[in-house]
């Protein structure tokens, strides 16, 4: 496993949190100064569902996969976090054990923050409490829409309507979304709520019409619009 970061690597790392931005770096200096770090390697489960403990996780290097695995091994991905994001802040807030499993997708820095210097944080930076606020009420509105979908639209329109989310929160360069690395057939499948052979036949026939193309290990989405036309002709999920 490699080294934990230097001081001055562990404070770039923090100060691009999202919830941390803007803070003074004496701020920085001791929040880092109680945080516990760690490398977890690709697929490395960090934290189980139903466990009792309430650290907080930054997000400093990698990606996560948050989801449910049921006992027969199936899963179902409620979102993925980057480099910036945090997770594990509700089992804090309410005192309740974790309400999913988070996994590394790939080989990630994390640091944990105890419950404590994270309430001391929120309540002393006005800051940075606005921004989780504001990240919890994201949350609750994204798990809207999707429970919103999964009830009313069919496989095809839920596979379209996930394409169209990864390419806006992707690199979009005027009318062109792009999805980098292209995303698993299997985990749209684990989100959208189907099998990986679904999506695998409702991709290659968006290929067909040039709506997504495939570029070395990116998805690209030429024409967002076009995208957007076949989501918005079952509702508004925009």
């Amino acid at each position: 496993m490699s080294a934990l970061p230097t001081n001055r690597t562990a404070l770039v790392g923090l100060q691009r949190i999202v919830i941390l931005e803007g803070l003074e770096l004496p701020v920085v200096e001791m929040l880092a100064a109680q945080l516990r770090w760690r490398r977890v390697r690709a697929e490395e489960r960090v934290i189980s569902r139903d466990a009792g403990d309430r650290d907080i996780y930054l997000v400093v290097g990698g990606r996560v996969r948050v989801a449910a695995i049921s006992a027969g091994g199936k899963q179902v991905t409620y979102r993925e976090l980057g480099a910036g994001d945090l997770f594990g802040e509700l089992a804090a807030i309410d005192k309740r054990a974790r309400s999913a499993d988070v996994i590394a997708i790939e080989d990630s820095l994390l640091a944990s923050m105890p419950p404590t210097v994270f309430f001391d944080l929120i309540f002393t930076h006005r800051s940075v409490c606005e921004r989780v606020l504001g990240r919890l009420a994201g949350t609750v509105r994204e798990m809207t829409q999707r429970v919103f979908q999964l009830s009313t639209l069919g496989v095809r329109n839920r596979v379209h309507a996930e394409l169209l989310r990864l390419a806006r929160n992707g690199a979009v360069n005027g009318c062109e979304g792009r999805i980098d690395p292209a995303p698993k057939h299997a985990d749209i499948a684990n989100r959208v709520s189907t099998y990986r052979e679904q999506v695998t036949r409702e991709i290659s026939l968006l290929a067909a019409q040039a709506i997504v193309v495939r570029d070395g290990h990116s998805l690209v989405v030429p024409d967002m619009a076009a995208l957007e036309r076949l989501v918005a002709e079952v509702g508004d999920l925009t």
